[in-house]
């Protein structure tokens, strides 16, 4: 013990030297950088040191790190400055009954940023307080996989506008009540990013950012235990250059995967991390969080420095950045998703099991793996909320518990395969609407395409489909954390099956979620006669009466018994007219109250809920006797 308190104290020593000569050179006394510091440092220095310390050079590293974070705090306006104090005094900001995410593509929703900042008011009738613009970085044409392939994360894409213009609508959001989100993509850049280029030019330097090998010896251990994740685009996880050598690249050949166990990547990261948070980006979405690690003989997957990595991000922001927030997009096994969930983590999660099993109950007309779900893997630590969704950019992966399912009966292979053929109108009566994506008919596995609308039948009976579609949104809407809308969903819009015919799209069947502005279809939102009016009045409704509701604020789902005032969440996924005994309501007083409806039900009398009905009822559980 006291050899690390010798540590920290020689480790402090050097950077705090190093803070005084840097002040000489331009860098001003701070003493609220100072406090931060003098609060935060003993983290980050013990996070780095787990990471680095077998390197004679970390503390080195450590000391420039910090001398990034104070140069970049310097930088830092004093309107984020006045909003990070803000922050501080209101940590749980985001966990309110009133925040409601919007997601979109700049180009596809409104062609430009400023497409976007004209758009503002429509987005205030909504009652966004959280807008996330997909990747809008420079990224090569026609291999940028929808952004997700970096080659500046200081250049917006000029077809979309300029940093400035997005510097610039950041403020004008948070005039209106608005964060921005953006997507940092930090497991890999682009082929075309400027260190990439270098790399493949042979300078030593870069060429250490990321995992390139001179022959197929260290590749080849890798791969024993590593799965591909896109086969369809090539074979294992690593590509061969033109000189050669061999790169890890394990989404796409153009998509070359940083190597973090290089301290100079974390820093050049961490630079640019804190570029965008000085843009005024309020939260970044973390992409492809579980593979950001790789060790030899793993499947380089969900490994443990991966969190110490993220907790380490962290701890630089609480330094330089401190209001910016993290959302955790790991696709993966429920359990390991949970694990990326921490205030000194990913405040934030994507909550793709409950996505997943939305769209298994609307298939099977049974909620049992969603409710098991809701009250199993929902409640998540206190300062963190999920992200939760219906759909969003991406393909429906099947990403529930095979082991959740055996407990009900169900054979997980089996079942993703029934919802595979479901969901692209394989299946006998299907109502679905979607296209494959990474489809294999021989292994049966599959992916789902398809915007909620088509998913939920609107081509088949339109009358059906708006039922289904707010179905599925009552439950992201009724049960805490941020609930998310892909942005045209409100209205209703259908699929682009044209979507092959755009030059880079061909081969990814996503883009037919991805249409362009439904203009027209926005047109009718205030007719309720209309499929559009319908779907939007609907998700009005839950919007303002979620608004309004408290209880419905936060993440954990509660015990009845022991709040005064609650609302009781219920949804018939079923086709037919399902009744609950009033026996199903004996812990609550008689009277209750339909929040959407406002209309007023007695319990003792049952209830009854029409196929794909939803209530959300104010109830007074009865007070357990005093003892």
């Amino acid at each position: 013990m006291q050899e690390t308190v010798n540590e920290d104290q020689e480790a402090r020593r050097q950077v705090l030297s190093a803070v005084a000569r840097e002040r000489g050179a331009g860098l001003r006394p701070d003493p609220e950088f100072e406090r931060r510091l003098d609060e935060h440092f003993p983290t980050l220095r013990s996070l780095f040191h787990s990471l680095y310390g077998a390197r004679t050079d970390w503390l080195d590293q450590l000391t420039e790190l910090v001398l990034q974070c104070a140069r970049s705090w310097q930088e830092r306006s004093p309107e984020l400055k006045a909003l990070d104090a803000e922050r501080e005094t209101t940590p749980n900001w985001f966990q309110s009954n009133r925040m409601l995410g919007g997601v979109c593509y700049v180009d596809r929703y409104a062609n430009s940023l400023e497409g976007v900042r004209e758009r503002i008011p429509y987005f205030k009738e909504l009652g966004l307080t959280y807008l996330h613009l997909m990747p809008l970085f420079l990224a090569p044409e026609p291999h940028s996989d929808g952004g997700y392939a970096v080659s500046s994360y200081r250049e917006v894409n000029p077809r979309l506008g300029t940093m400035n213009q997005l510097r610039s609508l950041a403020a004008e959001l948070k005039d209106n009540g608005i964060s921005l989100v953006v997507d940092f993509i930090f497991n890999h850049t682009s082929d075309e990013h400027d260190w990439a280029r270098k790399a493949a030019a042979g300078d030593p330097e870069y060429s250490d950012y990321y995992w390139i090998f001179p022959d197929r010896t260290l590749p080849d251990a890798f791969e024993a235990n590593v799965r591909e994740i896109f086969p369809e685009n090539h074979p294992g996880s690593f590509i061969q250059m033109e000189d050669g050598r061999w790169v890890w690249a394990t989404f796409h050949t153009y998509q070359w995967d940083l190597n973090y166990a290089n301290p100079e990547v974390f820093r050049a990261m961490a630079a640019e991390m804190l570029f965008l948070a000085n843009q005024g980006i309020d939260i970044l979405r973390m992409d492809a969080v579980a593979f950001i690690w790789k060790q030899l003989g793993t499947p380089c997957e969900n490994l443990p420095q991966a969190h110490t990595l993220l907790r380490a991000f962290n701890a630089v922001c609480r330094l330089a950045a401190p209001s910016l927030l993290f959302k955790s997009e790991a696709i993966v096994h429920p359990d390991e998703v949970a694990l990326y969930i921490s205030p000194a983590e990913c405040q934030l999660s994507y909550n793709p099991l409950q996505m997943a099993l939305i769209w298994e109950s609307l298939a099977t007309r049974d909620a049992s793996l969603l409710a098991q779900a809701l009250e199993r893997r929902h409640n998540i630590p206190e300062g963190t909320a999920w992200v939760n969704y219906v759909r969003s950019h991406d393909d429906i992966g099947w990403t529930f518990a095979d082991e959740d399912a055996e407990e009900l009966g169900i054979n997980g292979f089996d079942h993703r395969r029934f919802l595979n053929s479901f969901y692209v109108n394989r299946f006998p009566g299907s109502f679905a609407h979607g296209v494959p994506f990474q489809d294999n008919p021989k292994t049966g596995d599959c992916r789902i395409s398809g915007t909620t609308a088509s998913l939920c039948g609107m081509e088949v009976d339109p009358a059906e489909a708006v039922e289904r579609i707010l179905l599925a949104h009552s439950v992201p809407f009724s049960t805490g954390g941020v609930p998310l809308l892909y942005l045209g969903d409100e209205v209703g819009q259908v699929n682009d099956y044209g979507y092959a015919s755009e030059p880079g799209h061909e081969e990814d069947s996503r883009w037919v979620h991805r249409p362009h502005f439904p203009a027209e279809q926005y047109a009718r939102r205030m007719d309720p006669a209309t499929p559009e009016g319908a779907v939007y009045a609907g998700l009005k409704r839950m919007i303002e009466v979620r608004a309004n509701t408290p209880e419905l604020a936060g993440t954990t789902l509660v015990d009845f018994a022991t709040n005064n005032r609650s609302v009781l969440a219920l949804a018939n996924f079923s086709d037919s007219a399902q009744t609950l005994p009033a026996a199903t309501f004996g812990g609550f007083s008689a009277a209750a109250v339909d929040l959407l409806s406002e209309a007023a039900l007695h319990l003792d009398d049952g209830v009854t809920l029409l196929p794909r009905q939803y209530l959300w009822l104010r109830v007074t559980p009865l007070q357990p006797p005093t003892k």
